[in-house]
């Protein structure tokens, strides 16, 4: 009978508005976007794993880059907002469907505790608790998916589908720069690729997107993999970001150098190792000459390759509120009300945030919430990077650790980008069984 009516749901679910509207027009609109809402989730209950492939792809395109830019300054917050919370939303459906995990070790409960200490402690001035409460919602959602016990075709099409979010994200940005609506490179410093977001948003993702493909080099040995690191590297170098690329290429040639897997022969990784180490000569010649300095990356480390992009004007503010209290800060969402928006520097620089998460994660969690999130992180990955195989474990955590030297730079963990870096480690944690 149950069966029987599944068919039925979905349809009664959208005509109950249109009953409302006989008998309490007022309701109409209400009672339609719940209608609406409930027909979203059924049917991705019934489609999960589309859905959140669909997410994904979503979340790497960093659209509230775009509708600040297009529709309104205020659309950036809101789209940013959306987006975490379908995450949530997913990931409660994928736990219905599939079964949670509590996931003890997992750094948002570190959050969760920093937003409790700063209602117990007192928040900044100008941090609502609504706000603040909001900010810790936002710092969890990252880790959504960490607390489902996702099956391995859901784990499978996610990691599919992580290696084409820098390219669908410059396929768009092409198709409105072709339109004449928004350019797909902006001159900063020198012209950066931003694809449909921002150069530092599309940077990160293309991190993803590397760790993605050479996961599954690692796991199946398939050379289709090495055109997705080739393109995520290319995009990743066109974005100017200097610290993304410096990671990237980390990661990817300490993987080829010292972790060995049974599908990828020792002849394979030298080979790749060579190939990326005879590209470094002529691009450094290119870089000084200046027939590169219009790529922002080139022309930062042709003239000024120390140069922080304002981080050092920003800095000294947040350091200046951690001394009113060290020890618990002033509230998860402290960071964000610390230089008001309006302010020259904001101007100046196009941000407020602190770029750098151990001094924001100070300035709202205090000493005490900073050093428990760095502890609950290294036992948490620790954990979850035990059942896998031995070179996704040593892949895994040389990801975490360029994260870690990541977060001292940029915002790494409150972004969009944030939440697609961690629904891949849930991919990986979830989805392959040990061997």
């Amino acid at each position: 009978m149950v069966a029987g009516m599944r068919g039925f749901g979905f349809p009664l679910v959208l005509a109950v508005p249109f009953g409302v509207a006989f008998g309490a027009p007022a309701l109409f609109w209400p009672v339609l976007g719940v209608a609406g809402a409930a027909a979203l989730g059924f049917l991705a209950l019934r489609h999960t794993t589309g859905f959140c492939v669909g997410w994904l792809l979503i979340a790497g395109c960093s659209l509230e880059m775009t509708l600040n830019d297009l529709v309104d300054p205020a659309a950036f917050q809101t789209t940013i907002a959306v987006v975490k919370a379908a995450e949530i939303g997913l990931a409660a459906l994928a736990g219905v469907r599939w079964g949670g995990r509590l996931d003890p070790a997992n750094p948002a409960w570190a959050f969760v505790a920093m937003g409790a200490a700063g209602l117990a402690h007192g928040l900044y001035p100008g941090l609502t608790m609504g706000d603040s409460l909001r900010s810790v919602a936002g710092s969890v959602a990252p880790f959504a998916f960490c607390f489902v016990r996702v099956p391995e075709r859901w784990a499978d099409a996610m990691l599919r589908a992580v290696r084409w979010c820098p390219v669908v994200a410059v396929a768009g940005g092409g198709v409105l720069a072709a339109a004449g609506v928004r350019p797909l490179f902006i001159d900063s410093g020198g012209l950066r690729l931003a694809g449909l977001g921002h150069p530092a948003f599309l940077a990160s993702v293309c991190l993803t997107g590397i760790y993605a493909p050479l996961i599954r080099l690692y796991r199946h040995g398939r050379a289709r993999e090495l055109g997705f690191l080739a393109v995520n590297f290319l995009i990743l170098v066109l974005t100017g970001a200097r610290a993304p690329l410096f990671y990237a290429v980390a990661v990817t040639g300490s993987t080829l150098a010292f972790v060995a897997s049974p599908v990828v022969p020792g002849r394979w990784r030298a080979m790749l190792l060579l190939a990326g180490a005879a590209l470094v000569p002529p691009l450094i010649l290119l870089a000084v000459s200046g027939d590169l300095s219009s790529v922002r990356v080139f022309a930062l480390l042709g003239t000024d390759a120390a140069n922080l992009s304002g981080r050092d004007y920003l800095w000294p503010m947040f350091e200046a509120v951690t001394g009113g209290s060290p020890w618990f800060g002033w509230g998860v969402g402290a960071g964000n009300v610390i230089v008001p928006p309006d302010s020259p520097i904001a101007r100046l620089l196009h941000t407020w945030a602190a770029h750098n998460e151990y001094l924001r994660i100070e300035v709202e969690g205090g000493q005490l919430g900073r050093v428990l999130l760095i502890v609950m992180f290294a036992v948490w990955i620790w954990l979850r990077t035990l059942p896998l195989a031995v070179a996704e474990r040593r892949i895994m955590r040389l990801v975490f650790l360029a994260l870690a030297a990541h977060a001292v730079t940029d915002n790494v963990l409150i972004s969009t980008p944030a939440c697609v870096l961690l629904a891949f480690a849930a991919a990986v944690f979830e989805g392959r069984p040990s061997r």
